[in-house]
């Protein structure tokens, strides 16, 4: 049973339910194994068990076990795995030195059996790899059971040695990701060992043996996969768990589900129906497992089920010690963040006729001036970084006032600007990509507001160039919410350059695709980048399936990347097209280019900073004052500004030359200038992309001009890096 949220009558407000795990029903215990107690202040996403609307759901699952999970057959334990790491440790070889002796011809070929080897020849690799002739025979049968273990899916038609065998290019994948060795070298290994028919392709099941691979190693080195793991189509739970429990999505309310159609107490409030309790700061007292806690009155332990929560501030009291109206309530630790209760009052047809803000029951609603606060207007974009945005939606509406945050599916960024244009001071945190961010930035200028809010980013999508910049990081994961509100309680507001990209093609009849946007927040680019970008784009488009986490979305990059290099489909670009820096013809001769780039923002690809470092030498200070430059020695000086109303204009060699870039073997590509305006005019059809949204163009003339300025939001220290210390 489903019930819907609403929050139109004072005196009784039925609960949105969705599934949870162990706590206190407020008519009796939960079994550990039949619910999930949903911190209002950690609302994690749909639980096993429940729909992503939150409708139960009575249905079977398989059980699924990762590696280390604790089964006895088919798993190692933490020492063996530690033994395992000491024994890689003290060896020299690599992994690609030893399949070698697998293959015909090599010394070990009579135990190789197509893409599988039988126990014995398992055991000489170990003792091979490892450089141990005394490896321990129990040692070895174990790790040859748990790879025996692996799930597999069935791709190979190879026959299976008698006696059982393990599949060598999993063994192989595996311990090449505990090797010490540079990300890239270990992706190019990985690659080359899965794309059997050497035809620069993976095809979706080689890539999810490489995922699985990495998240079995992963598992017990401690690493957060969340990323990794793709999200359940049918989310599903084990009738073995017996009965479920049920939990408010904003005040976390927890019942069994047999116990949903008794009489519950009523929700908390999310806004007041009068404009005489605006203002008046009042406790909301829910019903709670207080788990030991202290009242914060008398200061002594509340029992089970016998206290209660303030939705908003979080203080906990025993039921006897809960004074109506004193002391009021400060909203807790993210009261700057927090839109309050009393802060939103219902108001009639005739005083706001617009109907984007109104209640399932019709009330219609306002906010009232905050002087002591910022509150937070929160944007998520749930289809963003392999649908992880559906957790980070419903972490967010039990952390703040659900009615302050805004699924971008339902109505885009407009309800929500709409709701907050009366405030004065206010922030915005977008949940998504760079092309959500972009969105919400678009939204902003079209909705003409009086005071222009600044933008935090919390980056969910894979190249999340933007929020790298504003150092929040390269991508979420996982970590505490509320430690980002905290970094942007405390962060500084800068203007960043927007600009505005004009496409005329030469033949308007001649087809093409269409610009996919007319503003540059990031970079504009044409050639070998928007040729990888384009054909990842494509595939995406056809098997959306196979691009379902970062780290997935990351791999197929790699290896379009891997396949233009052999390709090079833009060589010679410098005789396709001319290029006008303030009407000051660019010279282009000098290298063989294959990718132009016209950067706002020092990072691009997910990381790159394509124009590199700069230390300004002394006497050239006034060099940034100039409208254009296209000197080579001044160029040496200058650095790049997002907020200075200029770009940077870059050329690229090739993808090899990216790729150095990004790994760091080389610092920057060729700059070629510094301007504030750009003509670019070709003359054949070529890949261009902007802020990583790619097209093919029929030739055209292009122009770039500045836009505008947004108000965004530096994070005060840089996120760390994600999986495999992967910019």
């Amino acid at each position: 049973m489903h019930f819907q949220f609403c929050c139109g009558d004072s005196v009784w407000r039925p609960h949105e339910v969705r599934r949870s795990e162990p706590g206190s029903c407020a008519f009796g215990n939960i079994p550990p194994t039949s619910g999930r107690l949903l911190s209002r202040r950690e609302t994690p996403g749909p639980c096993e068990g429940s729909a992503a609307d939150g409708t139960p759901v009575q249905t079977h699952t398989q059980s699924i076990s990762m590696a280390g999970s604790g089964d006895t057959e088919g798993s190692l334990t933490p020492v063996d795995f530690i033994q395992l790491q000491h024994y890689m440790e003290e060896s020299t070889l690599r992994v690609k030195d030893v399949i070698k002796e697998f293959r015909p011809g090599g010394r070990l070929s009579q135990h190789s059996f197509g893409e599988y080897v039988d126990a014995t020849g398992f055991c000489l690799f170990l003792k091979t790899y490892l450089e141990v002739e005394d490896f321990p025979a129990d040692f070895c049968q174990r790790l040859f059971r748990y790879f025996q273990h692996a799930e597999q899916n069935g791709s190979t038609k190879t026959q299976m040695p008698k006696g059982g065998g393990v599949f060598l290019r999993d063994v192989s994948c595996y311990f090449s990701v505990l090797e010490e060795a540079q990300p890239r070298e270990k992706l190019e290994f990985t690659f080359k060992l899965y794309d059997a028919d050497g035809n620069g392709l993976l095809d979706s099941s080689e890539v999810d043996r490489i995922i699985t691979q990495m998240m079995r190693a992963a598992d017990y080195l401690g690493w957060d996969v969340t990323e990794l793991r793709p999200p359940k189509p049918t989310p599903q739970h084990c009738s073995s768990l017996g009965k479920q429990g049920l939990c408010c999505i904003c005040c976390t309310y927890i019942v069994h589900s047999q116990c949903a159609n008794k009489k519950l107490e009523p929700c908390a409030r999310t806004f007041v129906k009068s404009k005489q309790e605006i203002g008046k700061a009042v406790h909301d007292w829910i019903k709670a497992d207080c788990n030991n806690s202290k009242c914060q009155v008398c200061f002594k332990k509340i029992k089970t089920l016998a206290g209660k929560r303030c939705v908003w501030c979080q203080e906990m009291r025993h039921d006897d010690c809960v004074v109506p109206g004193i002391p009021k309530c400060d909203c807790g630790p993210l009261k700057d963040h927090i839109l309050p209760p009393w802060a939103i009052y219902a108001v009639s047809k005739e005083e706001d006729s617009c109907l984007l803000n109104v209640t399932a029951d019709g009330h219609i609603l306002q906010i009232a001036q905050i002087s002591d606060a910022h509150p937070l207007l929160v944007f998520v974009n749930p289809r963003s970084g392999g649908k992880q945005g559906e957790r980070v939606l419903r972490k967010f509406q039990g952390l703040l006032n659900p009615r302050q945050v805004y699924n971008l599916s339902n109505g885009g960024p407009t309800p929500g600007l709409h709701f907050f244009r009366t405030l004065s001071q206010y922030r915005i945190l977008v949940c998504g990509g760079d092309g959500t961010v972009g969105w919400l930035l678009d939204a902003i200028d079209r909705a003409n507001l009086q005071v222009h809010p600044p933008v935090a980013v919390l980056p969910l999508g894979t190249g999340n160039d933007l929020a790298r910049c504003l150092r929040w990081g390269g991508g979420y994961e996982g970590s505490d919410l509320r430690e980002i509100l905290k970094d942007i309680e405390v962060s500084e507001v800068i203007p960043v350059d927007r600009w505005s990209v004009r496409v005329i093609p030469n033949d308007p009849q001649e087809a093409g695709d269409p610009v996919p946007q007319e503003i540059i927040n990031n970079y504009f680019s044409i050639g070998v980048d928007a040729s990888i970008a384009h054909r990842f784009h494509s595939m995406r488009e056809k098997h959306p399936q196979r691009f379902n986490s970062r780290m997935k979305n990351k791999l197929w990059y790699f290896e379009f990347a891997t396949s233009e290099t052999i390709s090079a489909s833009c060589k010679k670009l410098n005789e396709s097209l001319v290029i006008e820096c303030c009407g000051r013809r660019l010279d282009l001769s000098g290298v063989a280019l294959e990718g132009i780039a016209v950067l706002n923002i020092p990072s691009m690809h997910g990381g790159s900073n394509l124009w590199g470092e700069s230390k300004k030498p002394d006497g050239v200070s006034e060099v940034g004052q100039s409208e254009v430059i296209t000197d080579p020695e001044l160029l040496k000086a200058v650095t790049q500004d997002m907020s200075d109303k200029r770009f940077e204009v870059i050329g690229l060699e090739g993808a090899m030359e990216m790729g150095q870039i990004y790994t760091g073997l080389k610092s920057a590509g060729h700059r070629l200038a510094q301007a504030s305006q750009i003509t670019i005019r070709t003359s054949k059809a070529l890949p261009m992309q902007i802020d990583g949204e790619p097209w093919m163009q029929p030739p055209c003339t292009i122009h770039i001009t500045h836009k505008n300025q947004a108000n965004m939001l530096m994070a005060p220290a840089t996120k760390p890096s994600g999986f495999f210390h992967l910019k």
